[in-house]
């Protein structure tokens, strides 16, 4: 695999079944900590799949996985339904995007002592996932090799199936509003 931005994406891939897709997010922050770990997995062989990641703001570039900064929102679609594992940041949106598409799914909070966020929420939401039995969480980035092993080995059977409440929030706002 090349490690060139672009590569993977237009060559490789998407020829084959990406088993491991990253998401670092896309905001401002960087996440070293996270992709300088999967490279380093990668590069020692401790996990031999294919990884591609999606990496942002991060300024580490990786050696030994494909990557890209931003993809499109059909690429990152994509790139998920072929994914048998997605690794992520523990975003809201990435996390239960994720979980519906019924993939297997590593939470990697950001933390504000990294310099990746401005605070620390999303270990909470991680948790709250975690607590009922969605995913597993990577809080020391040192599990994340054991954490890779154990989905393959033991994966999560729960399914994520809870309705989304935006569009309700919405109509109960509307209806507010034309009463």
């Amino acid at each position: 695999m090349g490690a060139f931005e672009g590569t993977i994406s237009e060559g490789c891939i998407w020829g084959w079944n990406i088993l491991i897709f990253v998401t670092t997010g896309s905001r401002k922050f960087q996440f070293d900590r996270l992709i300088r770990e999967l490279d380093r997995l990668a590069e020692s062989g401790e996990v031999t799949e294919p990884i591609f990641a999606q990496i942002a703001e991060t300024k580490y570039l990786p050696h030994s996985i494909g990557y890209k900064r931003y993809l499109s929102p059909e690429e990152f679609s994509e790139y998920q339904d072929k994914a048998d594992l997605i690794i992520t940041h523990a975003g809201t949106g990435a996390l239960i995007g994720a979980l519906k598409k019924g993939k297997q799914v590593i939470a990697v909070p950001r933390f504000k002592r990294f310099g990746e966020h401005s605070d620390d929420h999303q270990l909470q939401v991680a948790q709250a996932l975690k607590e009922e039995g969605y995913l597993r969480v990577v809080l020391n980035i040192k599990n994340l090799g054991k954490a890779i092993k154990l989905a393959y080995d033991k994966p999560i059977i729960k399914k994520y199936d809870k309705p989304s409440r935006v569009v309700p929030m919405i109509e109960e706002q509307i209806d507010k509003w034309f009463r």
